[in-house]
């Protein structure tokens, strides 16, 4: 049994659930956040990166990818919370398989409105840096999803994950899709 499964066997408070999630909630509302917004801007400049600054163009878009980013992560982060009664974070994994909500579009909503709003920050800010920072993050986010959380699932939830697993992509939605 792997220590994520031993993770899965405690069911946690909805208390205990919402301290879990602080953590993580500075970080990713705050300190990434903070560096797309502030660091990156000036390393652009710093390393001779050539800045055009903030356009009403990438203003537009950044601000559209950010809202819809935005939308989908915390939409996820609602259904782990309520539906799966866990959080997003592997030591408080959800009780049970999601795969309603934003889940039935893509296995992974949570990571693809992150990727999104991340990348809607650095385009809004119009910092290269910041958006290779978001492709690296994004990679590294993507390959553990891959090697070891699929993994992890697939023991938890056995045939029923692997049917889900078959019929909905793992990062780019099948729109239209109705259940």
């Amino acid at each position: 049994m792997s220590r994520y499964s031993k993770w899965a066997e405690k069911e946690h408070s909805e208390g205990d659930r919402l301290i879990a999630l602080l953590p993580a909630g500075i970080l990713f509302l705050i300190i990434i956040p903070y560096i797309l917004l502030v660091t990156s801007p000036s390393l652009d400049v710093r390393i001779g990166l050539d800045r055009l600054g903030p356009s009403p163009a990438s203003l537009i878009i950044g601000g559209i990818l950010l809202a819809v980013g935005l939308a989908f992560a915390q939409w996820s982060i609602y259904m782990q919370f309520t539906h799966g009664r866990g959080t997003p974070l592997p030591m408080i994994p959800t009780q049970r398989l999601i795969t309603t909500g934003p889940f039935r579009y893509c296995r992974n909503p949570m990571t693809l409105g992150t990727i999104l709003a991340y990348l809607g920050l650095s385009i809004a800010a119009a910092t290269i840096v910041g958006i290779l920072i978001v492709v690296a993050l994004a990679t590294l986010l993507l390959l553990y999803l891959k090697r070891i959380e699929e993994k992890e699932l697939a023991e938890r939830f056995g045939e029923e994950y692997l049917a889900y697993k078959r019929e909905v992509p793992f990062i780019i939605p099948k729109l239209g899709r109705r259940d």
